[in-house]
């Protein structure tokens, strides 16, 4: 199954906008509560400037992006860990996702109903904290009950390692902070992985602002950005509505004066693509030629033999060697000849761990 993320906030805090606008798929957007009921599913596109300037120099006859899929979950509201509202659906739901994009309202609209009755993002984002670390403590205190017997029973260095690792997590919980913000080695996350808590999982914050607020956010995010300081957390401000402006216009030149009247460079969608894509550990290689430029999707760290088996299970299999040329050698040298003439194409063996912009060619016997 292809990692995910999902996106998460209170009702009528824009999710579904943001959703349609990443996805073009027409997830129901209304104003009430718990319009969204089931999650939806987008895979969307990753834009790549890379792969353009690969498919201008080989002139394939296709070319293919990668993609990240993105989940939309029914709103939140406080009581949720004690299965208030959708509370054990949307629980359920983001137990199953790999990362979080968690949309917080940053705007004043009076058309649009605010569950709590005002604009406060903090209090918002806290109000999702808090329900995600009730349900991890309920979480860690269970798997702490049993640990502490196994360690019991003769004498199990593991379960003695992971009760104490378990321990920190709760006193940090405790807290009001979220099981991201414990450090610990790789070991120690490696005992813990099981556990599957909700707020290890790493997030993007998004601030939902007005178009006038779009470029340098407003107040409200402002607040935001004080209040999650000390988290392992990105913060990114998109104006959902303007974004679905921008997504509704037929030609690339009308969008492009949008974005330049708002004093965009880019859709905010676009910047939430790649922010969703690194928040899941992802990057990307590619493969070209005539037939096609392939962009494809590796999770960061991985060996050239697993990067094989992306393409093909016996690309894998029968791996003998990766023929490797950087991105900047192909676009200043033009093609993959003028790269092999140059001395730009490295032979690579199993141990190689795959760079994000690598091309790559494999040579495979099965």
């Amino acid at each position: 199954m292809a990692l995910q993320c999902g996106i998460v906030g209170l009702p009528n805090v824009g999710k579904s906008t943001l959703f349609n606008c990443l996805s073009n798929a027409k997830a129901q957007a209304a104003n009430f509560p718990f319009c969204t009921i089931e999650p939806n599913v987008g895979v969307i596109t990753v834009p790549d400037k890379r792969l353009i300037k690969l498919a201008e120099i080989d002139n394939p006859k296709r070319a293919i992006p990668t993609t990240v899929e993105i989940v939309d979950i029914a709103g939140l509201v406080k009581g949720a860990s004690k299965g208030e509202g959708l509370g054990n659906q949307f629980l359920a739901n983001i137990r199953e996702v790999d990362a979080i994009i968690h949309v917080v309202r940053c705007f004043e609209n009076e058309n649009i109903i605010h569950v709590d009755g005002s604009i406060n993002p903090v209090r918002d984002k806290e109000v999702i904290d808090i329900e995600l670390q009730l349900k991890d403590l309920e979480t860690v205190e269970g798997r702490i009950a049993k640990l502490q017997k196994q360690a019991k029973v003769g004498n199990d260095k593991i379960a003695q390692k992971t009760v104490a690792i378990a321990e920190r997590i709760k006193a940090v919980l405790l807290t009001g902070k979220s099981a991201r913000t414990v450090e610990l080695t790789e070991d120690e996350e490696g005992l813990i992985h099981d556990f599957f808590l909700l707020t290890k999982k790493p997030v993007l914050y998004v601030c939902n602002v007005d178009e006038a607020s779009a470029v340098k956010g407003n107040k409200y995010t402002e607040a935001l950005m004080q209040n999650t300081a000390d988290e392992k957390a990105e913060i990114l401000i998109v104006a959902a509505a303007t974004e679905a402006d921008i997504a509704g216009l037929d030609s690339y030149e009308e969008k492009q004066l949008f974005l330049e009247d708002l004093g965009l460079d880019e859709p905010g969608v676009n910047k939430l693509i790649h922010s969703a894509y690194k928040l899941l550990n992802l990057q990307t290689y590619f493969t070209t030629g005539v037939e096609e430029s392939h962009a494809w999707t590796f999770v960061k760290g991985i060996k050239a033999p697993k990067a094989a088996g992306i393409i093909h299970s016996d690309f894998e299999k029968g791996f003998i060697r990766a023929e490797v040329i950087k991105y900047d050698d192909y676009i200043r040298l033009g093609s993959e000849s003028a790269c092999r003439d140059n001395g730009k194409i490295a032979i690579e063996g199993k141990e190689y761990v795959v760079q994000d912009g690598d091309i790559m060619h494999f040579r495979f016997n099965v």
